[in-house]
């Protein structure tokens, strides 16, 4: 997995319910819900979010109806964020559900929803057509809104203080699971009810559950989905579009080739391969140096600023001679660090650094002339880091590994 949005963690052992949180149980509006099939996994059903334009055109018409259809399926969808045909007023009675049954299956149920921070920061489990479970998490800020999803259930890359690391990977993601994810929390936001009033989606972070570029041909295509104009898709700037890797670097170079205006986030959590080895097991495939020479590349070939995620733990990667190393790995180069505070679960053995170690380490950096901020560690009180939630809600089904 990337690393997560609001903190790590290593247990996937089951959470004990946060005191002050508020949960919803059962659906929530839009709930692109789905059932689980008696005959296990297999392929998500296709939806309008898997096709380009033309192509949920060509559906369209093999279902006798005008091409045209389905540019107005499509702003329904990706424009006033529902799949309901009930509100679909603007298409002829007879046609409303051969057209949600071939392009609008429901593919995920909210299965738990719980949000602190005054109901800004909304985190939600879902379970997947086939029963896989998968989180995403709402964040509303005073000047944007930010969501974090997920692009595989489960992760296959067993960093051991990442929860959804140690329960392992299910499968990737469809490109309609991906986008659906962003799609509710905009239909949350546009019907108020996320306190701040209606509102809209501005920002995404691949930094959910899964390793985004292992999923890569998925991912690529929920990126332009999410940033094509309504009715190709949701209109979202490229430039508010942030992609996560632990550092697969034939993948990181495949993206610099796209020529995209989104940001790369390297999860390096190590300066040095000798730990890195330990916390980012993929680093023993691709050093420090071969993932950072990849990311100045992406840099280069797109003039977007990279962001290195550096999750600090108490004595394992928060020594002062890291920080030094870490800056002038870094130094002169179009970077940022991302400091993030780990969310630990008792009885881990990692766990957050001291608050005067954390300062020391952005103090070194900055010295360097390296930028560095500390990430806000929102949802810590509803199991915020990716992967607790769904590893405290039910036996995970088997791993695709």
């Amino acid at each position: 997995m990337a690393a997560p949005y609001p903190g790590l963690v290593s247990a996937p052992s089951p959470v004990p319910e946060p005191a002050g949180s508020h949960e919803t149980a059962g659906p929530v509006p839009l709930v692109l819900a789905g059932r689980r099939p008696a005959g296990g996994r297999g392929r998500p059903p296709r939806h309008l979010a898997d096709l380009p334009l033309a192509e949920r055109r060509a559906v369209v018409a093999g279902l006798g109806q005008p091409p045209f259809r389905a540019s107005q399926l499509s702003r329904h969808f990706f424009g006033r964020y529902t799949d309901q045909t009930d509100e679909m007023s603007d298409l002829p009675r007879a046609a409303r559900d051969p057209l949600a049954q071939a392009l609008l299956p429901r593919l995920l149920t909210a299965e738990r929803e719980l949000s602190c921070d005054g109901g800004t920061t909304r985190k939600t489990l879902w379970r997947t057509f086939d029963g896989a479970l998968v989180e995403s998490v709402l964040m509303r800020y005073p000047d944007r809104v930010t969501m974090c999803v997920s692009s595989q259930a489960g992760c296959g890359m067993a960093c051991p203080f990442c929860a959804t690391g140690q329960a392992g990977l299910t499968r990737n993601l469809s490109t309609a699971e991906i986008v659906a994810q962003v799609v509710a929390g905009a239909r949350l936001l546009a019907d108020g009810r996320v306190p701040g009033g209606p509102g809209r989606v501005s920002n995404i972070v691949f930094m959910g559950m899964g390793e985004p570029l292992a999923n890569y041909a998925s991912v690529l295509a929920a990126v332009r989905r999410l940033t094509e104009p309504v009715p190709e898709g949701m209109g979202i700037s490229q430039r508010s579009v942030t992609v996560s890797t632990v550092g697969l670097v034939p993948a990181i170079a495949r993206l610099a080739a796209e020529r995209l205006s989104v940001t790369l986030a390297v999860s390096l959590h190590a300066p040095d391969d000798e730990l890195r080895d330990t916390l980012v097991p993929v680093n023993r495939r691709w050093k420090v140096a071969e993932v950072l020479a990849a990311a100045w590349d992406y840099a280069a070939a797109t003039g977007r600023r990279v962001s290195v995620e550096y999750a600090l733990i108490r004595e394992i990667n928060d020594q002062a001679w890291r920080a030094d190393l870490l800056g002038s790995l870094l130094a002169g180069r179009l970077a940022h660090v991302n400091l993030i505070p780990l969310n630990p679960t008792p009885g881990s053995k990692w766990t957050a650094s001291r608050p005067a170690a954390q300062r020391e380490f952005v103090r070194r950096l900055e010295a360097h002339g390296v930028p560095v901020t500390v990430r806000d560690t929102r949802g810590r009180e509803i199991d915020g880091a990716c992967g607790q939630l769904a590893a405290s809600a039910s036996p995970p089904l088997p791993s695709a590994r």
